[in-house]
């Protein structure tokens, strides 16, 4: 996670203040290349079903898990499984999310292949699926067949330069309603998308908000869920490039002189837990516009169609030049959550159906990739 100064200087308590020396300063001053090396070795293989699973892999997911598996063991096709080890038992306890996940790598898998010349269909839970729990069935087969006139996507431009925004937005710039009428035109797999920039509706859906992510962390099992999946400083992001990431110099140096651990993240009394709690709600808090996707059904398969419509939708907040970061608080499906889910629902699908993501958009500043395993860590490929 790449923070701004601002909220930096909040996580510190706005007094801490690092004297770094010889093999400390050379730690803290360190950056987890290696765990984002997989953005720029994105394409550089000579099988195409690889070329395409390694721009797959930078897909957004929840909780930075990459639950996927992919067996390639069956030449001009590729089988997708999810990791049993990387589902989120406590805030996705359905793992719909997780699902979701699986769909945005779908669907840049397949905007990869087009432009190898490469069309891809998708058989979807060829041996069925459960809707309350996800097991070792095949989530997906997708078939590789080569198509040398086949359209290329143009948001596949944007790949490299997808972010999922975990910052302030600018509260003096607006973001203009025909901006939310064409990232709404992006759905394709069976989402139905709402926005708004009305400032009384984006207040309302502020505090809402604002209001599920302190149940989520005020909640014990859910806080911890997040807490365990810390990664804190170059060296835990390297050997371990998935959860959330705490890397850059400042978090180095806390997590050096112990004022940032697991442990003082889960103390409601300390500094860390406060001034946490306190930059993280501040996101809640200037979101400048809203959008979100509503299926007629919480099927599989219309989870995976919300997957692939929020991977498309990202990459058209990147070409408009806006940041988007997921909301999902309000709509996780655990008991403490309930009232919100239902709030959330009557809201913004008062007709029916199911609320599959809510996010945030405005203006806010640039930020580096988060970390990713390497292709080579999914594969199987039956050797």
């Amino acid at each position: 996670m790449t923070l701004s100064r601002r909220k930096t200087l909040a996580l510190l308590g706005g007094g801490f203040v690092l004297a770094a020396a010889g093999g400390s300063a050379f730690a803290v001053t360190r950056r987890p290349d290696r765990a984002v090396a997989p953005w720029a070795q994105a394409g550089g293989y000579d099988d195409p079903r690889l070329r395409a699973l390694s721009y797959a892999i930078l897909a957004p997911n929840p909780h930075n898990r990459q639950p996927w598996i992919a067996d390639i063991s069956t030449p001009d096709r590729v089988t997708l499984f999810v990791d049993p080890n990387r589902l989120l038992p406590h805030t996705d306890p359905f793992s719909r999310q997780i699902v979701i996940g699986l769909g945005c790598f779908l669907e840049l898998m397949q905007m990869a292949a087009a432009e190898d010349g490469y069309a891809v269909t998708f058989d979807l839970f060829p041996d069925g699926s459960n809707s309350v729990f996800l097991d070792a069935r095949p989530v997906a087969v997708a078939y590789f067949n080569a198509r040398p006139d086949i359209a290329r996507d143009p948001l596949f431009a944007q790949v490299p330069n997808r972010r999922t925004l975990k910052e302030p937005f600018d509260i003096s710039r607006a973001v203009a309603p025909e901006l939310l009428t064409a990232l709404a035109a992006q759905m394709r797999h069976g989402s139905i998308a709402g926005a708004t920039a009305d400032s009384a509706t984006v207040a309302e859906l502020r505090k809402l908000s604002h209001e599920a992510l302190v149940i989520e962390i005020e909640t014990p099992h859910t806080y911890r869920e997040s807490v365990d999946l810390f990664r804190i400083g170059r060296a835990e992001v390297d050997a371990n490039p998935d959860g959330i990431d705490f890397s850059g110099p400042l978090f180095e140096a806390m997590h050096l002189t112990g004022l940032f651990t697991r442990e003082a993240a889960m103390d409601r009394s300390s500094a860390a837990y406060q001034q946490g709690l306190a930059a993280v709600l501040e996101n809640t808090d200037t979101a400048m516009a809203h959008i979100w996707q509503v299926t007629p059904d919480n099927s599989r398969s219309a989870q995976i169609g919300a997957g692939r419509d929020w991977m498309r939708l990202n990459l058209a907040t990147t070409a408009l030049g806006l940041g988007l970061q997921p909301l999902s608080q309000a709509l996780q499906e655990y008991p403490e959550m309930a009232a919100y889910y239902e709030n959330i629902h009557d809201r913004l699908a008062p007709d029916g159906g199911t609320v599959q993501m809510f996010a945030r958009l405005g203006y806010g500043i640039a930020t580096g990739p988060s970390p990713r395993w390497p292709v080579e860590s999914i594969v199987r490929d039956g050797a």
